[in-house]
């Protein structure tokens, strides 16, 4: 019908003009459809008539309210990072959105780079994969990656972010706008967590934690930069990020929120001369690879600049003549660290208490 892009653009309001009006109206009919689809199935599980399954070990899910990307890859490294720092067994469970038949889809390439001991399990029967990451790995943890509308696994805790630059998915519910249930269903988080936080100013900030909050009043608030760590080519060999100040670069992306790297690569003094932009989770073919060469050698730019999560895809070290170089991003929590490291803390002595059950056991 129309693509990601042009659909973003339509539901915010962006996108001017008749036929515009004409297909937010139709949206806006189709909108009362899905939200009852949606309260029918929380109920499901709300009253028991649809299984909440608990496995063995803890969970922690990672989610958002809207579609697109608020930053989950890097707070799901984060946390498996915490914990494998402190000795304990993790694994990572997701459904595999976007992955072709007997494939891995991008965010598993691109953990799996960053996280080589920590296995990443993908099937669309997320408690089956659970139970497997116990079974056969022995895993002591399982993080849910995308999890919070996946209600068929009890969860120990339930992280949703929202990102700073599209918080509310433009205050309708899909496919009117980007949420994927009411922001009300805050109500099951445990912590919300404001991803992009230094792309708004300090009133927006607290606007959002505001409407969030009101939802949740018992969960913990955090707030998370994306910080660039260094440029990253398809060798492995690493630059910089102050190699990009002043530099010309073309730059593309095919990830949730195209205008958050967009952003952060305006935060680091390059000169964005060009930008395309792919849907999310595309797969380049030779075809993408060699346009994107040809439009890169016509821009006469220093260097190309994508995601590691599309770097992982396109597998190129050069396109056209310039070097093709991934932006690799970093979680920092900027406020809250403390109060969601108590959270997680609880989770850990409970994986030591019965790692110890377990020994008297024996």
């Amino acid at each position: 019908m129309f693509d990601a892009n042009y659909f973003r653009a339509l539901v915010s309001g962006q996108e001017r003009g008749l036929r515009a009006s004409v297909l937010r109206t139709g949206l806006s009919f189709a909108e009362p459809f899905y939200r009852l689809g949606v309260r029918w199935r929380n109920r499901q599980f709300d009253t028991g008539k649809r299984e909440i399954h608990q496995v063995e070990v803890p969970v922690i899910s990672v989610g958002n309210l809207t579609v697109g990307g608020t930053g989950k890859t890097p707070m799901v490294e984060w946390l498996a990072r915490w914990f494998r720092e402190r000795g304990v067994r993790v694994a990572l469970v997701s459904r595999g959105y976007g992955a072709e038949a007997g494939s891995r889809n991008d965010e598993a390439l691109e953990l799996e780079q960053k996280l080589p001991d920590v296995p990443h399990l993908q099937n669309p029967d997320r408690v089956e994969a659970a139970r497997a990451a116990i079974e056969e790995l022995e895993s002591q943890l399982i993080v849910l990656d995308d999890a919070f509308q996946h209600r068929r696994i009890h969860r120990d805790l339930n992280i949703v972010l929202i990102d700073a630059l599209e918080p509310f998915g433009y205050g309708h519910l899909l496919p009117r706008g980007l949420l994927r249930e009411p922001t009300a269903n805050l109500t099951r988080a445990d912590v919300i967590a404001l991803s992009r936080s230094d792309a708004v100013d300090e009133a927006t900030r607290t606007a959002i934690r505001s409407k969030a909050m009101k939802h949740a009043p018992r969960a913990v608030w955090i707030e998370v930069t994306h910080l660039p760590q260094s440029l990253l080519s398809a060798a492995g060999t690493e630059n910089a990020i102050d190699s990009l100040r002043g530099r010309r670069v073309a730059a593309f992306c095919g990830i949730g929120n195209p205008a958050g790297f967009r952003h952060t690569l305006g935060e680091l003094g390059a000169e964005v001369v060009d930008f395309r932009e792919f849907p999310d989770h595309h797969s380049y073919q030779r075809g993408d690879i060699d346009d994107l060469s040809s439009w890169a050698r016509d821009l006469n730019v220093d260097a190309v600049i994508c995601t590691h999560k599309d770097l992982v895809k396109v597998g190129v070290e050069r396109m056209g003549d310039c070097r093709l170089l991934a932006l690799r991003i970093g979680l920092e929590i900027s406020h809250g660290a403390d109060a969601l490291t108590e959270r997680l803390e609880a989770i850990s002595a409970q994986i030591a208490a019965s790692g110890m059950a377990a020994s008297d056991g024996l």
